[in-house]
């Protein structure tokens, strides 16, 4: 990783008040943690193993949205970041998707704002949306939960 997205995500923790921070990408793992006087200790782990103590308040951001099986027909679509929540392009323009409208695989569900970058999700599957599972303008975990989509 390079010194620009090491300051992204000190800005990240800083943003959101984060005391650890844990990055996987490409093989490479960065942890970035607070010390109890505040200061960012940095940890790094090129070989990416599991971490069987990894606290609960770390975060991991995978490359894209990844659906989910809830059962047979229906899927979980879920952030792959932290970040704010927008459901249309701009406030003055319709929202991306609708409860009950159809979607197709590569269409854009919505935007997560994350350090200043607008990141589009896309859908992953062919579907109903059956629930929107968080509002406009709402701050987002890693991992929640977004839409519940029936797979058509």
């Amino acid at each position: 990783m390079n010194i620009k997205e090491l300051k992204e995500m000190i800005s990240l923790m800083k943003e959101h008040d984060l005391v650890e921070l844990e990055v996987e990408k490409e093989g490479e793992r960065i942890r970035l943690k607070k010390d109890a006087g505040g200061v960012i200790i940095r940890e790094q782990d090129t070989h990416a193993r599991y971490m069987p103590n990894q606290p609960a308040n770390s975060v991991q951001m995978p490359a894209a949205a990844r659906p989910e099986v809830v059962d047979d027909k229906a899927y979980l679509v879920r952030s792959p970041m932290v970040g704010t929540f927008y459901s249309a392009p701009a406030p003055d323009q319709d929202s991306y998707v609708t409860k009950e409208g159809t979607v197709k695989e590569g269409d854009v569900l919505c935007i997560i704002e994350a350090m200043k970058l607008m990141n589009e999700i896309k859908s992953e599957v062919n579907g109903k949306i059956l629930e929107i599972l968080v509002t406009n303008g709402q701050p987002v975990e890693f991992d929640q939960p977004l839409f519940k989509i029936e797979k058509s």
